[in-house]
């Protein structure tokens, strides 16, 4: 497996890739108005939403371009609240060297147009909006609930502990797999329906261990299934099951839904960048699950805001090639040693100006 680091602009770097050639895209783009990189050209400092969402819609325009038509997106970007800055600016508190959250000041002011102080700005909603008007399929709307937020002192309001994971396509057919992101059925269940026996089964990048049925051995006899649509209104009985609930497997756990407890220490490697980058990196378990459904094995997934190469980290070790695209020089050294220290498993780093 390789991964490829490009530095410089997203949308520069975007027309030197080939066209239909990336499985999958998992990201986190800048957030609009939550912190100043100090980069030139950065994304997220448009004075205005309306200039932050037309930007964000070129940007996967041409995200669209390299993509393949059986390829998903994966687009996590969290919430804020309109406000003005607090008075004092964010590299004054860093030169002060005393506090440690300084991309939790403002660097302009969110309070304009409809936005009041205090509103929501439901930017993530509204992002997801604008690229389905630019022709994305909208496939769901994933809930990334924390399980250790930040701490909110907040009085009037109920505190934030959630992020949204957006997951749109090119076409309305498309490659998802599933059962590799299914989850096995909870012991209570285990236990009132069957006996369970342990096989351990290769899924392609290590063994894993499943949890089926003895069917032999049922607990609970199981009632003779009867079909909605028999007994519906008559003008409905016998009709086709448009759902496909029929064909999903029983007793074999259950699909992923878009909501699952994610929590974010899942691998040790995931620590160490918070301290040395200062900011908030994609959890990995939160990328695994995107990359399991949406990128086959020895396919390629692409992150077009590399960030600290979080997303390389974990395709990687999932049996995928990457692209990061980094617009900072810092960020990007910090993906390459990552990369190149990580148990000596990602000697293939090649970096593209």
């Amino acid at each position: 497996m390789t991964t490829r680091l490009m530095i410089g602009d997203v949308r520069d770097q975007l027309l030197q890739l080939e066209a239909d050639s990336v499985d999958c895209v998992v990201t986190s783009p800048p957030y609009w108005g939550l912190r100043d990189y100090g980069v030139e050209g950065q994304i997220g400092l448009e004075p205005t939403l309306a200039e932050h969402l037309a930007v964000m819609v070129q940007v996967f325009s041409l995200v669209k371009r390299v993509l393949k038509p059986t390829g998903t997106l994966w687009v996590n970007y969290g919430d804020c609240y309109a406000t003005a800055p607090n008075g004092r600016s964010a590299a004054a508190t860093k030169a002060a060297g005393t506090d440690d959250r300084t991309f939790r000041d403002k660097p302009f002011s969110t309070v304009q147009g409809i936005l009041k102080p205090k509103d929501l700005c439901m930017v993530p909603n509204r992002l997801a909006i604008a690229l389905q008007e630019a022709g994305w399929w909208v496939r769901s709307e994933i809930v990334w609930g924390k399980t250790n937020p930040m701490p909110d002192s907040v009085k009037d309001r109920p505190g934030t502990a959630h992020e949204k994971i957006f997951m749109l396509t090119k076409s309305a057919r498309y490659w998802y797999d599933a059962e590799a992101v299914r989850f096995d059925l909870k012991p209570k269940t285990l236990t009132t329906y069957g006996t369970v026996r342990n096989e351990v089964e290769d899924d392609g990048f290590g063994k894993v261990k499943k949890a089926n049925f003895a069917k032999s051995i049922p607990v609970r006899k199981p009632r003779q299934k009867v079909r909605a649509s028999d007994v519906a209104d008559p003008r409905h009985a016998g009709h086709i099951n448009h759902t496909g609930i029929e064909a999903t497997p029983r007793g074999e756990g259950r699909n992923l839904r878009n909501y699952e407890p994610a929590p974010v220490d899942v691998w040790p490697i995931a620590t160490k960048p918070f301290s040395e980058a200062h900011f908030a990196t994609f959890p990995p378990e939160l990328a695994e699950r995107c990359i399991l459904a949406g990128c086959p094995v020895d396919g390629t997934v692409l992150d077009p805001f590399g960030g600290a190469g979080t997303t390389a980290l974990v395709a990687e070790r999932m049996g995928r090639n990457a692209i990061l695209i980094e617009l900072n020089p810092e960020y990007a050294d910090i993906t390459k040693r990552r990369l190149e220290t990580d148990g000596g498993l990602f000697a293939n780093v090649r970096e593209a100006a």
